[in-house]
């Protein structure tokens, strides 16, 4: 594997570390040359194991012993791989903090699969509307993971789960959580991402349902049930679908899910952060998931 030294960050193969927007690394008019960031030794190491396709790695050159077995095993999955060593101020420069990860890696974004293959085996999804903190979203991706969600679908206008900031907080989870979006624009919306839309629903719920899930709004409503309801645990497949922060799910959304499902709390207190609350929910279900109680 060619170890490069540099001395900037200037030359054109850094590129996609260096001076391409998070836009244009997604590059929707050219999917096939579409990238995304990892950070991080143990992130990088889990998107090799989720099957993704390296391009090259970046680091200081004191991190090259710490990292000589995942380099290792980047190696043979890809022998001819280069491997960037910058000036220790160059990352600091490019990262905005000190690399105490290591490492930077630059991956093929994979295309998409549709809602039916990654929904065929599961039980428990959740499906994000709309969440536009891609801290949210990479927390999301982390409990999903540690509690056994089978899959996680995002609609049209939530922020990009390989988003690197996402990537970095989910720890490379969302390399081990099958998802996809859902919706018949099955790309972001042009424009800001996270536009506010909650056309997916229209389409997408009548899809979970035929697919055989319930699907449940997490929402604040008059007849919202309890997350410990018995009609809850007796659902064979279950799509629990949350809102952005702040305004949550669309009216229209909620009006279309089979049920409407609050977590009770005390103190006054009527909501928590969408992560917390999805952490929450995930533990609750975790049967479906098939962790013991």
């Amino acid at each position: 594997m060619p170890l490069i030294h540099v001395d900037t960050l200037d030359d054109a193969r850094l590129d996609a570390y260096a001076r391409l927007t998070e836009a244009q690394l997604r590059s929707r008019l050219e999917p096939e040359r579409a990238l995304f960031i990892a950070e991080g030794a143990k992130v990088i190491e889990r998107a090799l194991e989720g099957g993704m396709e390296p391009l090259s790695l970046l680091m200081e050159e004191k991190w090259l012993h710490a990292t000589d077995g995942l380099i290792a095993r980047m190696e043979a999955a890809r022998p001819d791989l280069p491997v960037f060593v910058a000036p220790h101020a160059a990352l600091e420069e490019l990262t905005g903090f000190e690399l105490t990860r290591g490492a930077l890696g630059a991956f093929h974004r994979p295309a998409l699969p549709s809602v039916e293959e990654v929904v065929r085996d599961a039980r428990l999804v959740t499906v994000l509307e709309n969440i536009t903190n891609h801290t949210n979203v990479g927390a999301i991706f982390r409990s999903a993971a540690a509690l056994g969600v089978d899959a996680v679908l995002v609609s049209p206008t939530c922020y990009d789960p390989l988003y690197r900031r996402a990537v970095r907080v989910s720890m490379g989870t969302v390399f081990q959580v099958p998802w996809t979006r859902i919706g018949d624009d099955a790309a972001p919306a042009k424009g800001r991402p996270g536009r506010p839309s909650a056309a997916w629903a229209s389409t997408g719920i009548p899809l979970l349902r035929e697919l055989g899930f319930t699907v449940a709004a997490m929402a604040l409503e008059d007849d919202s049930v309890s997350l410990d309801d018995e009609s809850l645990a007796r659902a064979e497949r279950l799509a629990l679908v949350f809102g952005t922060e702040g305004d949550g799910l669309a009216p229209s959304t909620i009006a279309q899910c089979d049920c409407t499902v609050r977590i009770p709390m005390a103190h006054g207190v009527d909501s928590l952060n969408v992560a917390a609350a999805s952490a929450v929910a995930f533990w609750q279900f975790r049967n479906l998931a098939g962790l013991s109680r």
